[in-house]
């Protein structure tokens, strides 16, 4: 199946406002944004729980960790690149990034442990175990982030399942940032 990289002159009535709003804001319509138009309630949804997720109680980097690494246990070629380009604009370490992008362990403890505790959460489809809630915990998180962290993974489960589904090509902004799974890349 192909899906159209939709426009403002080609999306549903329900989805121009949004890719207006997101051109604004990005300079440019990201290609998953341009998918999502063809469906107005997904796209709207989307955007929702996008601010909602960045009004959470985790710093840009703690949010970038959750993202990348579920889009890395998720094998989202399309938002690791994204995610990627967004964490260096929001100065997230270079160091950080490169061990989230090949799903290695952080060099700080309390980073490492929500980006542990996120791959478990996304691998183990929220089964974690009691041990690692509280290796979490002790940490230095709370309920709050327990629940912010589900929050985090739904948003980039709509995002990875979308552009795994559509094969969403990168957009020439993140091709910098391109990523090729290692786990399933055959070199």
């Amino acid at each position: 199946m192909t899906f159209t990289l939709h426009t403002q002159s080609t999306a549903p009535d329900g989805s121009r406002k949004w890719l207006a709003a997101i051109e604004q804001r990005f300079g440019f319509v990201p290609n998953l944004f341009a998918v999502q138009a063809e469906s107005p309630a997904m796209l709207e949804g989307f955007q929702a729980l996008y601010k909602a997720f960045e009004s959470t109680a985790f710093s840009a980097t703690e949010r970038e960790t959750i993202l990348l690494a579920t889009s890395f246990e998720n094998g989202c070629a399309f938002c690791v690149a994204a995610h990627t380009a967004a964490a260096f604009k929001q100065k997230v370490s270079p160091e950080v990034i490169a061990s989230l992008r090949e799903g290695r362990s952080i060099g700080d403890a309390k980073l490492e442990a929500l980006h542990r505790f996120t791959r478990a959460l996304v691998t183990k489809r929220g089964a974690v175990t009691e041990e690692e809630t509280a290796s979490f915990l002790r940490a230095g998180y709370d309920n709050r982030a327990l629940l912010e962290v589900i929050m985090g993974v739904a948003l980039m489960v709509m995002s990875n399942y979308t552009n795994r589904l559509a094969k969403t090509p990168l957009n020439e902004s993140f091709e910098p940032f391109a990523w090729t799974d290692s786990r399933t890349d055959p070199k």
